[in-house]
């Protein structure tokens, strides 16, 4: 990784999506969809916890076809706002290396309403991990190594060999 943050985004009225191999910012996100004609506003934040499957986890990588992935992101947005009448949307996935206790993705909708917010928070990432082209690496340490796999919960992924630092552009 580069010294310099890398933050692309696309957006269309009232929805904001992104990739980012930036530490995610909570406030910045649900300061996009906060509004006077909403009444609630939910706030998804995904995070490295410290295992999978009774294996103890060093920290999770995110790699994706960026171009695509925020397309992507911006049509799943756009349809959950439509379809769940939302004021507004915004979703930025993290990229690169995430430690333990991190986001690697943040998914903020407002709503006139709750419970439009919590169903429409709740099926964006949903689709948003179902979609989305990003892959994860989950980096179990010691000589086991990492898997990668789509970022899908609970499936299981392909053994790798443990990375070295010159493999990490």
């Amino acid at each position: 990784m580069s010294e310099q943050s890398h933050f692309e985004e696309l957006r269309d009225v009232n929805v904001w999506v992104s990739l980012t191999d930036s530490k995610l910012d909570i406030a910045s996100v649900i300061s996009r969809v906060k509004s006077p004609k909403a009444g609630a506003v939910v706030l998804f934040a995904g995070t490295t916890r410290d295992n999978f499957d009774g294996k103890p986890v060093t920290h999770l990588e995110y790699s994706s076809y960026a171009p695509l992935a925020r397309k992507t992101m911006l049509s799943i947005a756009q349809s959950v706002k439509e379809k769940h009448a939302l004021t507004a949307i915004s979703m930025v996935h993290r990229l690169g290396v995430v430690p333990i206790e991190e986001e690697s993705i943040l998914i903020a909708v407002s709503a006139p309403h709750r419970q439009a917010a919590w169903k429409g928070g709740e099926e964006a990432l949903e689709l948003c991990k179902e979609k989305v082209e990003v892959w994860k690496l989950e980096e179990f340490g010691g000589e086991e190594g990492g898997v990668w796999r789509a970022n899908r919960d609970g499936k299981r992924g392909v053994q790798v060999e443990s990375l070295d630092a010159s493999h990490h552009g």
